[in-house]
């Protein structure tokens, strides 16, 4: 993930913001309930996570994989006393103007030729997903998508959903 490989090299808080990146990517987050993201909603033993989805989404329980699993815990040790996964420097949340301008920060890094916000990341999780051939449904619990029709709009553009209707 480019954006978090940029992310990462700039700013003083350099960790912190390309975990940001990696989770909102990885899970699926938008903005708001990145932010919102604490520690008790992190069980580091069982490697799972808790993400409470907004904008009437349904919540859901997101194992934690390797990459993300180690940037946790090294946030964690970089910012022992934090009740947020990404916080500022004074202990309150990020807000989402500064989430916003870092996305957009990283993808001028990375040289694209169009600028990108968060939500993109959201949007191509969801692609990431349909294109390896995960189930509609799936996807659907995995964003948190109250209505299937929001999920749809993942797997219509994938080139190879009919690639296994036939084995020859």
């Amino acid at each position: 993930m480019l954006a978090a490989l940029a992310a990462k090299q700039i700013g003083r808080h350099g960790h912190r913001d390309s975990t940001l990146i990696l989770m909102m990517f990885r899970h699926g987050l938008r903005v708001s309930e990145a932010i919102a993201l604490r520690w008790d909603q992190v069980d580091f033993k069982k490697a799972k996570i808790h993400i409470n989805r907004l904008k009437n989404g349904e919540p859901a329980t997101h194992p934690i994989r390797g990459p993300v699993l180690r940037a946790l815990r090294q946030l964690q040790r970089d910012y022992p006393d934090s009740h947020y996964l990404f916080q500022t420097e004074r202990g309150g949340p990020l807000t989402d103007s500064t989430v916003r301008k870092m996305v957009s920060r990283a993808g001028r890094e990375t040289g694209l030729s169009f600028p990108i916000h968060p939500h993109m990341l959201r949007h191509a999780c969801g692609f990431k997903l349909a294109n390896d051939g995960h189930d509609t449904r799936a996807i659907q619990d995995y964003l948190g998508h109250k209505n299937i029709q929001h999920t749809v709009t993942y797997t219509k553009l994938t080139s190879n959903r009919f690639n296994n209707f036939w084995k020859d």
